[in-house]
């Protein structure tokens, strides 16, 4: 149990780090936080890791954000899911939005990678 604590720490400063950079605009942070072959599953379709670190191209995409009801599942040696709530703002909007989003993470020699990433758009 405590290193399933452990690991849910380890995800969320992870994922914090891709959120800090969208709040940033910091590309080679999203940049290094995303394994290569990165996918993302939107409501406006899929995206690779181009795609991810190209929405920073005009600078910051989030004002602000929170992350809460944090899970984590793990799913083999060098993988775990991550599954949270965020609420964010983004740029130019004042309107706070809510998404459930499901993250898996690889571990490899130089940390953690996120390989794949769902975001559900919360209806509460």
């Amino acid at each position: 149990m405590e290193h399933d604590k452990e690991l849910l720490a380890d995800l969320i400063a992870c994922e914090e780090r891709v959120w800090d950079a969208l709040v940033d605009g910091d590309i080679s942070t999203d940049e290094k936080m995303l394994h290569a072959d990165f996918l993302g599953v939107y409501s406006t379709g899929f995206a690779t890791k181009a795609d991810h670190t190209a929405q920073l191209d005009d600078g910051p995409t989030i004002t602000r954000y929170k992350l809460t009801k944090h899970r984590v599942k793990r799913l083999g040696r060098d993988y775990a899911a991550l599954c949270y709530r965020a609420d964010f703002v983004r740029a130019g909007e004042r309107k706070t939005e809510a998404m459930y989003i499901t993250s898996i993470w690889e571990q490899g020699l130089d940390g953690w990678r996120n390989v794949f990433s769902q975001d559900t758009t919360a209806s509460t």
